[in-house]
């Protein structure tokens, strides 16, 4: 099977990240996977949900959405359909999960929100793996700022978070699907893991045929590679302060 970028199947496709991308936001990361661009954009504020009031705690929430140009065809503003569609919805509750797993949040500072908005600019398959990933960069460049600012004493950052694919295409199995594998595979999964390998969440799903718990065993292991190779670039990304990132799957 010839992939993407001549890849093998325990490849992934090249990765450039480019911090602080938007000029008013207090931390942006333009993540890109291969042809998927994802803009992330993290803001604080100290409005907290009338649910989550006197509780001295802060909240991590996000949103998603695909700009109309990103796809194949014009995909609608969800604005203009008056809500955000079932998927939509489904993929911001993921990102916010996946970064109040590893979040303090009785350090964020009292009763305050951050708010990660991950805008889909062009899509090529695994577009919320890649606003995950994305997501946590922009969330500590946030955190960061809300210290240097003196609101926190220490980051509330308790490990990474990062989140990769795998499916099984044409009998193999393979990491990171861009959009033509992804439409055809045979199984389907999102893997989203900390810092020390643990899984936070496996969305998995035989699209066209069941799979044994050797493939599943398979797909996890693989997971777990592409995600540990995700929270090394984070690593060099945050702990060398470097602007702009840019390597090969």
């Amino acid at each position: 099977m010839q992939r993407s970028y001549d890849r093998a199947a325990d490849q992934m496709r090249p990765i450039t990240i480019t911090r602080r991308y938007l000029k008013h936001a207090t931390g942006s990361c333009l993540f890109e996977l291969g042809d998927t661009k994802v803009l992330c954009a993290a803001t604080m504020s100290d409005t907290i949900a009338a649910w989550r009031r006197g509780s001295g705690l802060g909240w991590v929430t996000a949103e998603y959405s695909l700009l109309p140009a990103s796809t194949h065809t014009r995909t609608r503003r969800e604005v203009s359909a008056g809500a955000p569609s079932g998927r939509t919805h489904e993929i911001q509750r993921l990102i916010g999960r996946s970064l109040r797993t590893i979040v303090d949040m009785g350090g964020m500072g009292g009763e305050c929100t951050l708010t990660v908005d991950c805008d889909v600019i062009q899509a090529d398959g695994g577009t919320r793996t890649a606003a995950i990933t994305g997501a946590y960069i922009a969330m500590y460049d946030a955190f960061s700022a809300w210290r240097e600012a003196g609101r926190i004493k220490e980051l509330p950052i308790l490990d990474h978070v990062a989140a990769t694919s795998v499916g099984l295409v044409d009998g193999m199995v393979c990491l990171d699907l861009d959009y033509s594998e992804d439409s055809v595979a045979e199984v389907d999964m999102n893997v989203v893991s900390d810092g020390r390998g643990r899984f936070i969440e496996v969305q998995g799903t035989g699209e066209r045929t069941p799979f044994d718990r050797v493939r599943l065993d398979a797909m996890l292991d693989l997971a777990g590679a592409g995600t540990a190779r995700l929270v090394e670039i984070q690593r060099r990304v945050l702990g060398d302060d470097l602007e702009v990132f840019s390597e090969r799957g």
